[in-house]
């Protein structure tokens, strides 16, 4: 799926958070991918405590959702990630995690702090949105 993306002088920089400011995408199919978090396919919490962890497992987690449907993370044109308010002063792993998922192209994406997630030990939830 070709997707642009632009991210023009007139907004602020967010190539250095790891996301785009604009994602132009054609294709004939959309695909949401639900809220991934730090479990494994067992349901083991992959860093209970440390941000840094449980969101590359996040990002692990929807690149293999991408690919059961023969998709990649090249087909994401959006992600929204929440993030329990508690760690939003220092969310540097998130921007981490965007260049390494994402190095080149990154999406567009909207980070929003939150009270709390769907269990008290999840610390982010990352659900995307891609074009194939």
């Amino acid at each position: 799926m070709p997707r642009d993306v632009h991210n023009p002088e007139t907004l602020f920089n967010s190539l250095q958070y790891g996301f785009s400011q604009i994602a132009v995408a054609t294709g004939s199919r959309i695909v949401t991918i639900s809220g991934q978090v730090g479990w494994d396919a067992a349901q083991n919490l992959i860093g209970s405590g440390d941000l840094r962890a449980q969101t590359f497992q996040a990002f692990h987690n929807l690149e293999l959702a991408a690919k059961t449907i023969n998709s990649g993370l090249d087909d994401i044109v959006s992600l929204r990630i929440y993030i329990v308010a508690s760690e939003m002063d220092d969310s540097t792993p998130v921007s981490e995690a965007l260049k390494q998922f994402f190095p080149e192209n990154p999406p567009t994406s909207t980070w929003i702090g939150v009270p709390r997630l769907a269990d008290k030990n999840f610390l982010i939830e990352i659900e995307a949105l891609a074009i194939l």
